[in-house]
C-alpha cells in the first residue's frame, strides 16, 4: 500500500488485540478464521460499504499467536468517515467476535505506514517451569516446559544476539526477502508467579525468528546447550535443524513503536530498501 493517500480519503489507524487460540494467524485465507478476515467483514458490515476494506498491518501474527498492542490501517472516503468515525468503536464492539478487540480508531497522519513506518516490534514470550505445570487460568498464553530453567544462563547467552545481523539461522527464509534483523532486546525475567517472560525487540522480525530464538535459548536455559551455542549458531548463518521453534501460543506482540508524525514518510521509505550488512559483497 502506498504512503500517499488518494485525494477525498483519510487514513485510518486502528489499535486492537486478539487472542490467537482459534485465529489461523493475521493474514485472510479462503476458508480458515483470521484475524484479518474478522476485521474486515466487521468494518465493512458496520459502515455499509459496497467495496471491500484492505488492511494493512504492522506485524503479521502466525496461527495461535496473540497481540496486546497490534496496529493496522486502512484508506476510507472523507464522508464516510465524517459520518461513521464517531460511532465506529462502539460498533465494532457489538460486531467483533470476543476474541478480537479494537481498542482505538483515528485518522493517521501523513505518511503513516502501519507496516513500513514501525521503527521497533516488540514481543514477549511467556514459559513456565514449575514441576506441577502451568496455571490452567494461563495455560493458553504459557508454555510448559518441562526441566528447571537458569535465567542468568539465558541472559548470557542472548547478549551476542543483539545487534544487527542475518538471522537465516533463525528464520524461515522467504523469497526475495531478507533476513537481516537489528535485534535491540532481548532479555529474560522470571516473576514473581514463576513464569519467565522474555521481552525480544527488534526494528523487525523474519518469520519464526522469535519462537526460533526461544526455542534455542530454552535449550541453554535447561542445560543441554552451553551459553556459547546461540551465539555460534547465529554465525553459521544457515537454518539449523536443531533449533527448536517452540510453540506459539506463548508468543504475543505487546507493542509497535512509530517515529515523530514528521519522521513517518522517511522511515516508511527506508524500511523498504533491501538491506546488506556492511561489508557484504553483491553477488
Amino acid at each position: 500500500m502506498s504512503d500517499e493517500v488518494e485525494p477525498g480519503h483519510v487514513r485510518v489507524r486502528l489499535d486492537l488485540s486478539y487472542d490467537g487460540k482459534d485465529f489461523s494467524g493475521w493474514a485472510k485465507q479462503r476458508v480458515l478464521r483470521t484475524v484479518q478476515g474478522e476485521l474486515e467483514s466487521a468494518l465493512r458490515t458496520v459502515m455499509r460499504l459496497k467495496e471491500p476494506v484492505e488492511l494493512t498491518v504492522a506485524g503479521r501474527t502466525d496461527a495461535g499467536v496473540h497481540a496486546r498492542g497490534q496496529v493496522a490501517q486502512f484508506d476510507l472516503a472523507e464522508e464516510v468517515w465524517a459520518e461513521h468515525h464517531d460511532k465506529l468503536l462502539r460498533r465494532l464492539a457489538g460486531r467483533l467476535p470476543h476474541d478480537v478487540r479494537v481498542w482505538k480508531v483515528a485518522e493517521a497522519p501523513a505518511g503513516f505506514n502501519a507496516r513500513f513506518s514501525a521503527i521497533w516490534r516488540r514481543y514477549a514470550y511467556r514459559v513456565g517451569d514449575h514441576q506441577g505445570g502451568v496455571d490452567p487460568l494461563r495455560r493458553g498464553h504459557v508454555l510448559w516446559h518441562q526441566w528447571p530453567l537458569d535465567v542468568d544462563a539465558m541472559n548470557e547467552a542472548s547478549a551476542p544476539l543483539l545487534g544487527e545481523h542475518d538471522f537465516a539461522a533463525y528464520c524461515r527464509k522467504r523469497e526475495g526477502a531478507t533476513t537481516i534483523r537489528t535485534l535491540q532486546q532481548l532479555g529474560w525475567e522470571r516473576g514473581e508467579d514463576g513464569v519467565i517472560t522474555a521481552t525480544v525487540r527488534a526494528d523487525a522480525f523474519c518469520h519464526n525468528m522469535v519462537r526460533s530464538l526461544v526455542g534455542a535459548l530454552l535449550h541453554v536455559g535447561d542445560g543441554h546447550r552451553p551459553t556459547d551455542w546461540p551465539g555460534k549458531v547465529l554465525a553459521a548463518a544457515v537454518r539449523d535443524s536443531s533449533v527448536h521453534v517452540v510453540k506459539p501460543h506463548g508468543l504475543t506482540l505487546e507493542e509497535v513503536g512509530y517515529p515523530a508524525d514528521e519522521l513517518l514518510a522517511a522511515r516508511s521509505k527506508e524500511a523498504r530498501n533491501l538491506r546488506t550488512l556492511p561489508g557484504a559483497g553483491c553477488c
